[in-house]
């Protein structure tokens, strides 16, 4: 529960955070850096889309979007993007960006970046959809999320360079997922931004015992979460954006989304679009949609974002929900 009002800007008793931009990229930077390699936008208006953790994103001339790294940390997923997601966007039910306008480093902003075309639709995390509204874009998601763990897609992706990572974050491992996720809990709690639920202590408990998986890992996403879900006016799923963790896991490590996005009939309609997922894997999800909604919350505490942060609270009830 929210119990500090969220205003624009940095709230006094919020801590400075490990997503703290290294490299700043403001409108103007952008449009000289777009403008400066790909002279057929040269002119063109450059707006902010969207800031995350690892990139800052600008929309030029309306239909490119252009990913700048924020921290030097992304720039292997940015090389992955480049590399992987042409050859993987053909394979999958929804849009995915693929880069086509690839910037090279400079004496004005020293890390590769690069362009695609826009992909319409907003984050799941902003659309302020009710969760009885979310069934079409369950459904939506349960079969993109089939689509990208079939085996084969891990030899389309995986030839080539840059190699794909085994899950490098850990993020299939309840352990370390719950370990990680009761330090933002805490902070939240001392920030008066959330109540402690004993729910999510009693989840971490039942998944206490369970060690890395041991199954053969698939094609995922890796950090699927509510922002990287697109939804369309019509509450359909229109694409899923933000790829810098790719890799192969666990299924567990995207179907997190199915516990932190989705509740009721709408995560039925996922899990039946999706495919079975047996009692292990469930918990494994859960545990990890807790510790991304953890950060998530913190994070929109911390920068003042109050949709995100009304989602991302509303997803750590949903993670322990039947």
């Amino acid at each position: 529960m929210l119990k500090s009002p969220i205003v624009d800007g940095q709230p006094d008793r919020a801590p400075r955070l490990q997503w703290e931009a290294e490299q700043l990229v403001s409108a103007s930077l952008a449009a000289e850096l777009i403008g400066l390699q790909f002279p057929r936008l040269s002119g063109a208006q450059v707006e902010l889309l969207a800031t995350g953790w690892d990139n800052t994103v600008y929309l030029a001339g309306g239909q490119w979007v252009f990913r700048f790294p924020r921290r030097e940390v992304a720039l292997p997923g940015i090389q992955r993007e480049i590399a992987i997601l042409p050859r993987l966007a053909p394979h999958l039910p929804l849009p995915v960006p693929v880069p086509e306008l690839i910037g090279t480093p400079s004496g004005a902003y020293p890390w590769p970046f690069w362009g695609a075309r826009l992909i319409a639709g907003t984050e799941l995390a902003e659309a302020e959809l009710p969760d009885s509204a979310r069934a079409q874009a369950g459904a939506s998601a349960g079969r993109f999320l089939r689509a990208l763990h079939h085996p084969h897609l891990a030899e389309v992706a995986g030839p080539g360079e840059p190699g794909l990572p085994e899950d490098p974050m850990q993020r299939a491992d309840p352990r370390i997922r719950a370990a990680r996720a009761r330090e933002p809990l805490e902070r939240l709690a001392r920030l008066a931004a959330w109540i402690p639920d004993p729910a999510i202590e009693r989840l971490f408990g039942e998944a206490g015992g369970l060690g890395p998986p041991a199954g053969r890992p698939v094609l995922a996403h890796g950090d699927l979460h509510l922002r990287h879900l697109l939804v369309g006016e019509s509450g359909d799923a229109s694409g899923v954006i933000d790829w810098g963790d790719i890799c192969l896991a666990d299924p567990a490590v995207d179907l997190s989304l199915a516990y932190s996005g989705f509740a009721g009939p709408a995560r039925a309609a996922l899990l039946a679009a999706y495919g079975p997922v047996d009692a292990e894997r469930e918990l494994r999800a859960r545990v990890l949609a807790v510790s991304v909604c953890a950060s998530l919350a913190e994070y929109a505490f911390s920068d003042g974002r109050a949709r995100l942060l009304r989602e991302s609270l509303a997803g750590l009830r949903r993670a322990v929900a039947g």
